[in-house]
């Protein structure tokens, strides 16, 4: 038991050892990623703004804003429409407990049609939830991915060739894929 606190220990010092923070101002402001990322979790949209003000070459992400605020819109929208039905349903079912229905919207229904639409209600209600959540993730996600891609050059540097090449019984054809990045240079 001393043997293996011991082995834990160490392994924890080794990686405490291993693991201290880079504090140079110039390897900095090469991850604007994480402030990209921080920014469009607080407001979504704002980490492609921060990308598209602090872009060295002419990188634009001010169209994906108003894509973002329609994607949460319309999650959003579906999310408040099936609350409203569930609720209306859950009141129309209660009500029906006590006496006749209350809402000509539900009448044509009995009471286990109401239950299943309820349950399916529920069901949309939830997918709607992990809508909301999907858009708020992926618009983060970009931010992050477009902040850590600023610096890559974009140009002729960039190059994919394809080469036919001839063997003895064998013909083909070779891919040569060239990548130059700023930071490399």
């Amino acid at each position: 038991m001393k043997c293996l606190s011991f082995l834990v220990f160490l392994m924890f010092t080794v990686c405490l050892i291993a693991q201290k923070p880079i504090k140079n101002k110039a390897l900095d402001s090469l991850y604007p990623y994480k402030k990209a990322a921080l920014f469009s979790a607080i407001l979504p949209g704002a980490g492609q703004i921060y990308n598209s003000v602090n872009a060295s070459k002419r990188k634009n992400a001010y169209w994906k804003v108003p894509l973002i605020y329609a994607g949460l819109g319309a999650t959003s929208l579906l999310l408040i429409q099936n609350q409203q039905t569930i609720n209306s349903l859950k009141t129309e079912y209660n009500a029906r407990q006590i006496g006749p229905p209350v809402n000509p919207k539900w009448v044509d229904y009995d009471n286990l049609a109401l239950i299943s639409l309820y349950d399916q209600y529920a069901r949309l209600r939830d997918l709607s939830i992990l809508g909301v959540g999907a858009v708020y993730m992926v618009q983060i996600l970009d931010a992050a991915v477009e902040a850590h891609f600023l610096h890559f050059d974009v140009s002729k540097d960039l190059s994919l060739q394809f080469l036919p090449f001839a063997a003895p019984q064998r013909f083909g054809c070779t891919a040569k894929l060239t990548f130059k990045s700023d930071i490399l240079r």
